[in-house]
């Protein structure tokens, strides 16, 4: 499959390229598209990519491709409504969009939105034994802590090429632009406290909404939100499960911690099901399954497998045979309304203003 990449920058780097690389298997790509020059340039030589550009409409124009990942950061509507106006199939990185009117503007087409963790044969594991045991219903609680150290730290090891080359009027154009949107979302007079929660919501805590999506639908009640410490701080963020239980969310961005750690627990009522999640920058470290059972027996399980090649491999399937992706659009729409009610509880329980999409 020739494909084109959209965003040349750290997950580009450090994930995507070495994958591709070894995925020629099932990937060609033809063209490769980014602000900095020097980032597109870096990209098109490791990837041996002859189209490279600064523009998403002269590469769309060029063609050459059948699919598009898009991977750069920030809010993903436009680029990805552009990419499937043009007959392109999409897999695009996590959050689609930061408002719900982005993704109801989406045309139709083939659109896959990437939450790796999904992908994890672990992850996977653990769906099948909690299929097991009754599903949805036999949850008692969901309970996730997050360890977030810095990003420059998770990516030290990655020697990532530098983007100096991007006009600074074209960066801050784009950031009003991004600033418009949560505006949208959240209302104009939504303050700061609101809108880096709402940051976090879409930009991290999102793969913990896919998981609890995939284990039991998208919570059904937001009861609880607390922020402390100096932002982006620490988030708790709990509620009530569709079927049965609750759940609870507690991420901390702590600077210098030394590695992230994501731990997500399911208890039930005849034991539990540990996930114990490393750095996601780190290809092929794996993701610890520990079962409990009866009598406090323990059984641990851990694959190698890289989630973000799984997904790849998931995403050729479903252009070319039409397996379904893990989240499409709607997918990806119940994670934006779930960020949206995180930030609307907040703002109800400290009686700051909250309006637009989030209203």
């Amino acid at each position: 499959m020739k494909i084109a990449l959209v965003g040349c920058g750290a997950v580009t780097q450090a994930v995507y390229a070495p994958l591709l690389s070894r995925r020629r298997d099932l990937f060609e790509v033809t063209a490769v598209c980014d602000l900095s020059r020097t980032l597109a340039d870096a990209a098109g030589d490791r990837l041996g990519a002859p189209g490279r550009y600064t523009s998403l409409d002269a590469m769309l124009e060029a063609g050459g491709f059948e699919a598009v990942l898009v991977l750069a950061s920030g809010s993903h509507g436009d680029t990805v409504r552009r990419a499937l106006a043009a007959g392109h199939a999409v897999l695009c990185e996590k959050p689609l969009a930061l408002t719900r009117a982005e993704v109801a503007e989406l045309p139709e087409g083939r659109l896959m939105v990437g939450y790796m963790k999904q992908y994890d044969p672990a992850v996977r594991r653990a769906g099948k034994l909690l299929a097991g045991l009754g599903g949805p219903d036999a949850i008692r609680s969901v309970e996730v802590t997050v360890l977030h150290p810095s990003g420059d730290s998770q990516l030290a090891f990655a020697n990532l090429t530098q983007a100096r080359d991007v006009p600074a009027d074209l960066l801050a154009t784009l950031r009003a632009r991004e600033e418009a949107l949560v505006s949208r979302a959240l209302g104009e007079e939504a303050p700061a406290p609101v809108r880096d929660l709402y940051a976090i919501a879409l930009g991290s805590v999102c793969h913990d909404l896919s998981l609890l999506r995939g284990f039991t639908g998208s919570p059904a009640e937001i009861g609880h939100v607390e922020t402390w410490g100096d932002a982006p701080g620490s988030v708790e963020i709990s509620g009530r499960l569709p079927a049965a239980g609750r759940f609870s969310i507690r991420w901390h961005y702590l600077e210098d911690y030394p590695a992230y750690r994501e731990t997500v627990v399911i208890h039930h009522d005849a034991g539990s099901l540990e996930l114990v999640f490393p750095s996601p920058y780190l290809m092929n470290a794996p993701t610890v399954l520990t079962e409990v059972s009866g009598g406090e027996s323990r059984a641990e399980w851990r694959e190698v497998t890289e989630a973000f090649e799984v997904q790849l491999a998931a995403f050729h399937a479903f252009v070319t045979d039409g397996t379904p992706p893990l989240t499409d659009r709607a997918g990806a729409l119940e994670d934006i309304v779930t960020a949206q009610r995180i930030a609307a509880r907040y703002a109800v329980q400290h009686d700051l203003p909250i309006g637009g999409e989030a209203a």
